[in-house]
């Protein structure tokens, strides 16, 4: 397929559809402020009878993503349950313990590891690293870490990657995140563990809490994800097996311009497979 299906309202798609797995920052909020309109199509679609899951690259737990949530003003109601990259990096931390690590990110990220038997270490004395971002997002790039990264490589310490995503939209601007150093670290010849989308267990982990809230297991027919970010959304939801709604207002805002009028050609190196339906903001 390499036409553009434009979906004008969710209410479009969800015909048979008995599951949403709905990405958060670039389709609920930016950031910054909430997006009225995605909250009340998803609190929607759940009103009839759907599953809202929220899967998130967010380096931090579910816990801490809602109270995110709320302050933004996204109700509870909006969402049965979120799975974020953080729990899972989590699970990493608690199944090796008495290991020393190395933690890359930002202070507000310290819950990736709170009330776990962690010992944390300096990196030549660590026998592993997770990366939860940049320590200042705001004024460094993956570049400035290119020294540690090598550091690192020479001790072969694997880096453990708490948010695939390497930018997100912060306001009107794009950020990067630990993504971003991951990815240079694996140039450079190190090994990453990538815990988030596009990769497998979040989607896993997303339904198995889904099959909880239906009572059923989840015929992956009848999962629509949500997402804005072609490398991990569209790519983990194809490789998942399960249809897509693309975003365009998300980071890719830019690149979508004049979008309705591409040719095939263009579809196929923009997307490489299309998702099963675009629309500029996710409403009802």
């Amino acid at each position: 397929m390499t036409t553009l299906h434009f979906a004008e309202s969710l209410r479009e798609l969800v015909g048979g559809v008995d599951v949403v797995l709905s990405d958060i920052w670039g389709v609920v909020h930016n950031g910054l402020e909430s997006f009225p309109d995605a909250c009340e199509a998803l609190h929607t679609y759940r009103s009839r009878g759907g599953t809202v899951i929220l899967i998130t690259n967010a380096p931090r737990p579910a816990d801490s993503v809602q109270r995110q949530l709320r302050k933004l003003g996204v109700a509870d109601e909006t969402y049965d349950a979120i799975v974020s990259s953080g729990d899972l990096t989590r699970l990493y931390v608690a199944e090796h313990p008495g290991s020393r690590m190395f933690w890359l990110g930002p202070e507000r990220d310290n819950s990736i590891y709170r009330g776990l038997d962690a010992t944390t270490a300096p990196l030549e004395e660590a026998d592993y690293i997770v990366c939860t971002g940049l320590y200042d997002d705001e004024t460094e790039t993956a570049e400035d870490y290119r020294g540690m990264m090598l550091k690192a490589r020479e001790r072969k310490l694997t880096l453990v990657c708490a948010n695939p995503d390497i930018v997100v939209e912060r306001g009107d601007r794009l950020i990067y995140c630990a993504g971003a150093i991951a990815e240079l670290y694996r140039e450079l010849g190190g090994e990453v563990i990538f815990y988030g989308k596009p990769h497998r267990p979040i989607y896993e982990r997303a339904m198995r809490l889904a099959g909880e809230r239906q009572g059923h297991q989840i015929d992956r027919k009848k999962v629509l994800a949500i997402g804005d970010s072609v490398r991990t959304d569209l790519t983990g939801a194809r490789e998942f097996g399960i249809d897509c709604l693309f975003v365009t207002r998300g980071i890719h805002a830019e690149e979508f311009e004049g979008l309705d009028q591409l040719d095939p050609k263009s579809v196929l190196e923009l997307f490489g497979h299309p998702p099963k339906a675009l629309m500029r903001e996710l409403k009802w």
